[in-house]
């Protein structure tokens, strides 16, 4: 049974989530800082009358960071019992994929993020990261953000 995928850029990397994850996708805007928060939140934003926390992913994966664009996306996607949003540096195409292009996550990958990489599309020879935002914070993270 073919899954939707949501594909997204970290750095010219692709990677994806499974579209159920996903709540909406938005237009960056004005994030406020929040004092003595994790080094990846940005802060907080209002949504539509609700406030919720910002997450940069290529923070949280300690990849380099660049300059906020007009590209930028935040993905919100319900990590506790409130939306969080994840910023990207672009969502690029939603997919239908086959289950015979999703393939286990190597092993040279199991150690590192190994929690919230959940497989490796392979779609002709490109890749894309499975990742599940979920899992992408700890359960102390979680608490900490909650009381942002």
């Amino acid at each position: 049974m073919p899954k939707q995928i949501v594909v997204f850029k970290l750095n010219n990397e692709d990677f994806c989530v499974d579209i159920n994850q996903v709540v909406e996708i938005i237009r960056l805007q004005t994030i406020i800082k929040v004092p003595d928060t994790p080094s990846f939140v940005e802060g907080i934003t209002n949504l539509r009358g609700t406030v919720i926390p910002i997450i940069d992913l290529k923070k949280r994966f300690n990849l380099p960071t660049s300059e906020k664009n007009e590209n930028n996306r935040i993905i919100v996607v319900n990590v506790t019992e409130r939306p969080v949003g994840f910023i990207v540096d672009s969502v690029t195409e939603v997919l239908r994929v086959e289950d015979s292009t999703i393939q286990e996550a190597p092993d040279i990958i199991k150690g590192i993020g190994r929690e919230y990489i959940t497989s490796i599309i392979n779609l002709n020879g490109r890749l894309i990261i499975n990742l599940d935002l979920h899992k992408i914070l700890t359960e102390k993270e979680k608490k900490e953000i909650e009381h942002i």
